[in-house]
Order: C-alpha cells, then sequence, then structure tokens
C-alpha cells in the first residue's frame, strides 16, 4: 500500500487517470434497469483511490470544468438563444421551487436534529453541491456579532457539513435524475431526446457516420434517346412532372458532347439524367430505355454547406429568389436551408437571414458558380479554431472573475457559470458565421466527456479521504441528514415539475432539474444519456438562475437556524 501511495505521491495525475478508467468501467455494470455510468462510475472509483493520499491542485478541476461547461455551452449556443422568452417561465419557477424548498429541508432538519449554524450551512452547500454557500454563509456568520472561537467553530463546521454531504450530493443528483426520473416519467431519456430532435429538425433526419438513405432523395439514371429523338435539352428539362432533372452529360457516336439548352437530341444518344428521384425514375416512356451505363458516363457529385452572405439573397423571400435566379440554380439542387442549426421552411413569403446556411447537391462546377454569388461554402474540417475559441475561453473566465455584491452578499457566476455564458455566445455567433470557429464533433465529445469526469473525479480525489475520516469520528447523521436534503428537494422539485409546470419531454425536465440543482455531473450523465444537446437549453437557463438563488442559501440558513 505504501508503495502505491508513494506513486499516487509523485505522480497524482496516474490516480486521475486511474479514476477514470475504473469508473467508466463500473459504470458499464447495469443493476437491473438501473446503470451507475462513467461519471458516477469516476467518482466513486475516485473516493476509494483518495484513501491512498492524493493530492491534486485546484488549478486542475477548473480548467477541466471549464472545458466541459464550455464544449458544452458552444454546442447549444443557438439553440439555448431560440429557447429564451415566455417559453423559459417553466424553468425560472423550477428553479424558484428548489431553492426554496432547498433552504425549508435544511431549516427543517436543522431544528429536529439540533445542528448549529454551522453544520446546517455547510449540509446545504454540499447537498445542493454549491461550493459558493460556504463563503456566503462564512461571511453571514461573521456578521453576527459572535467571540472569535465561537464564530471560527461555526466556520469550521461549515467545512464538516460540506465534506461529508458533497459526495452524495452529487452522486444523489445523478441517481435522481438519470434513473428516477425516467422511472417515474415511465420513458427513457435518449427516446424524448430523440423526439424532441426530430421535432426541431421538423422532420429532417440527421444520419451518423456511416449512414445513408436506402431510397436517396437525388439520383441518376441513364437513358437511351429513342422517343425523345428531335427534342432540346431545355425542353426534356421542363417537361418533367414529378420533379426537377436536369442533363448532365451526352454521348453521341461514342464521344461525349457539351450539354446545351438548344441542342437537339439524337436517336441512339446516351443521356445522363440527374435529379430527384421521382423526376428521374421512370422516364422510359419519354425518353427511351434506361441503360445501365457506359464508358464516360459516371460523374462526381458533391453536397455542399454554403453560407448566404449574397446581397442577392440577404432579405429576400424564397419567391423572390427563385423568380430572379433561375440561371444559378440550372444543375444546383436545394436539399436544406438552416438558421441556427433548425430548418427553415421553404415557403415562398420566408425571408433568407445572413448567416442561415443552405445545403445544396450538384457537380463541382455548378457549385463553384453558385457559391460565387450565395456566399463561402463551408468547408468540413477536422482542424479546431483554437484562436476562436482560445478567446472564447479566456473571455468565460474574465467574466467569471465579476463579483456583483449585494450589501454584504457576493454574487457571482463563477469560472464555471462563465465559460458557459460565453460558450453559448460564441456558439451563437458560430451559428451566424459559419466560416470561422470550427470544432468538429468529435473533438467538442472529447472536450465534454473528458471535461466532466475529470472534473469529478478530482473532486473525489480531493474530498473523499477528508469526507469519510470526518463520517467515521462524527457519526453518521450529517451523511444521512445530506441524503435525506439532496434526494427530498430533488424529488419536490420533480413534482412540481410534472404536475404544475406540465414537463411532459424527459430529456428536457431531466436538464432543467439538474440545472436547477446546478448538478453539473448529473447534467453530464443526462447528456450522455440523451445521445444530443436537447437537455443543455433548459440546463442553462436553470444553471445559471441557480448560481444565484443557491448561493443566496448561505446566509439564509444562517439568519434562520
Amino acid at each position: 500500500m505504501t508503495f502505491v501511495a508513494d506513486i499516487f505521491r509523485q505522480s497524482p495525475e496516474t490516480a486521475l487517470f486511474l479514476a477514470l478508467a475504473i469508473g467508466y468501467w463500473i459504470g458499464k455494470f447495469k443493476f437491473g434497469k438501473f446503470q451507475l455510468g462513467g461519471v458516477a462510475g469516476s467518482l466513486l472509483a475516485a473516493v476509494l483511490i483518495s484513501q491512498f493520499g492524493v493530492h491534486i491542485d485546484n488549478g486542475v478541476k477548473a480548467v477541466l470544468f471549464a472545458l466541459f461547461i464550455y464544449a458544452v455551452g458552444f454546442e447549444s449556443g443557438p439553440q439555448f438563444l431560440r429557447s429564451l422568452g415566455r417559453q423559459s417561465i417553466r424553468e425560472i419557477i423550477m428553479a424558484v421551487v428548489l431553492a426554496i424548498s432547498g433552504l425549508a429541508t435544511v431549516i427543517l432538519f436543522a431544528k429536529l436534529f439540533g445542528l448549529d449554524k454551522g453544520i446546517a450551512a455547510g449540509i446545504a452547500a454540499g447537498g445542493l453541491t454549491q461550493s459558493a454557500i460556504i463563503g456566503t454563509a462564512s461571511s453571514a456568520i461573521e456578521k453576527l456579532g459572535l467571540g472569535a472561537d465561537e464564530a471560527q467553530k461555526l466556520q469550521a463546521n461549515v467545512a464538516i457539513g460540506y465534506a461529508v454531504t458533497y459526495i452524495f450530493g452529487s452522486f444523489g443528483a445523478i441517481i435522481v435524475c438519470v434513473n428516477v426520473l425516467p422511472w417515474f416519467m415511465g420513458r427513457g431519456i435518449r427516446d424524448d431526446a430523440v423526439k424532441a430532435e426530430a421535432e426541431m429538425l421538423k422532420g429532417a433526419h440527421v444520419y451518423g457516420a456511416g449512414e445513408e438513405p436506402a431510397l436517396p432523395d437525388l439520383v441518376g439514371r441513364v437513358y437511351q434517346i429513342q422517343v425523345a429523338s428531335g427534342q432540346t435539352v431545355s425542353t426534356i428539362e421542363a417537361s418533367a412532372s414529378g420533379g426537377t432533372i436536369t442533363i448532365e452529360r451526352i454521348k453521341r457516336g461514342g464521344k461525349i458532347i457539351g450539354v446545351e439548352p438548344g441542342l437537339k437530341l439524337q436517336s441512339g444518344d446516351l443521356v445522363l439524367i440527374v435529379g430527384r428521384r421521382l423526376g428521374v425514375v421512370g422516364l422510359e416512356d419519354r425518353l427511351g430505355p434506361e441503360s445501365p451505363g457506359a464508358e464516360g458516363m459516371e460523374l462526381v457529385v458533391t453536397t455542399r454547406d454554403l453560407a448566404i452572405t449574397g446581397k442577392e439573397f440577404v432579405g429576400h423571400t424564397v419567391g423572390q429568389i427563385i423568380a430572379e435566379s433561375s440561371n444559378l440554380r440550372h444543375g444546383i439542387y436545394v436539399l436544406a436551408v438552416t438558421r441556427g442549426g433548425a430548418k427553415v421552411d421553404l415557403a415562398n413569403d420566408t425571408v433568407i437571414n445572413a448567416g442561415d446556411v443552405v445545403t445544396v447537391h450538384g457537380v463541382q462546377e455548378d457549385l463553384q458558380r453558385l457559391a460565387s454569388h450565395v456566399g463561402p461554402a463551408i468547408v468540413p474540417s477536422d482542424k479546431t479554431d483554437f484562436v476562436f475559441h482560445g478567446v472564447g475561453l479566456v473571455a468565460g473566465l474574465l467574466i467569471g472573475l465579476l463579483v456583483l455584491r449585494i450589501g454584504s452578499i457576493p454574487l457571482t457566476l463563477g469560472a464555471g457559470g462563465g465559460a458557459l455564458l460565453s460558450g453559448l455566445a460564441f456558439g451563437w455567433y458560430r451559428s451566424r458565421h459559419m466560416t470561422m470557429g470550427n470544432m468538429p464533433t468529435a473533438a467538442s465529445t472529447l472536450l465534454r466527456d473528458l471535461g466532466l469526469a475529470g472534473f469529478v473525479a478530482v473532486v473525489g480525489l480531493q474530498s473523499g479521504q477528508q469526507a469519510i475520516q470526518t463520517i467515521l469520528h462524527s457519526g453518521i447523521s450529517i451523511f444521512l441528514i445530506g441524503v435525506v436534503v439532496t434526494v427530498v428537494l430533488l424529488l419536490i422539485t420533480m413534482l412540481v415539475g410534472r404536475y404544475v409546470l406540465r414537463y411532459d419531454n424527459v430529456a428536457v425536465f431531466a436538464g432543467a432539474l439538474a440545472g436547477s440543482r446546478s448538478a453539473n455531473p448529473a447534467f453530464g450523465e443526462v447528456l450522455d444519456k440523451a445521445g444530443n444537446a436537447i437537455p443543455t437549453a433548459p440546463f442553462a437557463i436553470t444553471y445559471a438562475l441557480a448560481n444565484v438563488f443557491l448561493t443566496l442559501l448561505g446566509p439564509l440558513v444562517v439568519a434562520f437556524v
């Protein structure tokens, strides 16, 4: 054991990554429908490893959490800003309900068990995993007019109550948000997250890596001209009734010839038709028999995203664009237009805004011609724009340093709140300027997973030993009270959310519940279960409010206990 302790003393990062490895291994086990998950597993593993005595600098924890929360904010910035407004009233009420129920629960148990002001405030800080309560409660104790020894004793008790209850405060929130809530609602987080995403995308299906539709909307076919002999290229293209088509290639007498609108087709010509499947398939009666293909008729088509910046498009309606840009649209097929990640309905009166993204399909030459008028192409890249995101993180951390004082109560977003706010803003800006700020999905996923699991593991390594020792010396009653505080207020808020606020989507509900408790580890597990960013918008709203409301509980507990 001494040998292991020496290793951890010389290389504390070994303990961190060992906690992650063991934690994710533990998190894979299922007990019926219950599964810890990697984040909770890492916390448990870290508490066990902490018994060897591990010292990890607070800066490591701060960096890991900043990376996690910034990546979350960046991914969900556009969606979050769209969610603000009257529809956010439920999240505001939920954050208020949890703060009030938390205050009432702590005061009730303090009265029942004769806890002093310090222990009660510590239980509030640990059971609600809101470290700022330690500072606000300690400041309030200083102003009680007590003797120096008595004040120091109460302040020390704040730290003891916090250390004993913090571990389950994190762990219990995960259990309620990830396991109890879906059981209570009778549906899984993942199912409702997929449903909500489909509604947000207005029915557009997002294909994963390696996936593609069995019946693609755009197809190509080769026909041998017989029936349509003597007709021009433009006549055949204009006469398509099932969907838009274009003639992209013509082979006559074994040679490829140029395609011109006025060119008359001859019997025996091979033509490559590209377009909407309904228009391309079944043209034998109008053109001639379909051919399995011919040498030289192959054509490479590309799907590309273009950021709309051209003055011919920005501020114009879809109807105006169609009427005025017929020369640009030949051979181009619009698959979708998105705004801030959400699909835009292309009605004739829909106005196109700067920063909208149009997904188009066609040959490279046609796409280049279109891009010169519409706006720059968004070229997929596996490179991260570190200049953009470095500035984003710095801005967030600086915001976190700001402190607003209401009387003697300091209010601050902290590094986490600042990084979240910055991530939301930079994510929104990226959605309006898609040629900058690239962060591949894989990079963002790594930041989220490593940042959160690493943050939780550091918390376990730092406080696990102290928590267990305090339980052994001070009895288990404080720990059990912390368990009740953690669970009861979440259950109260959950019932209010379901029956009063009428939350129906489990993924959205779980995100809001985790945020109202500022439960970052629980949110990480919710996000992992969801498989998309749907829980992020409600979490971001309630999390920002919780940082303020819960911080205020410190002096309130001191005042009322």
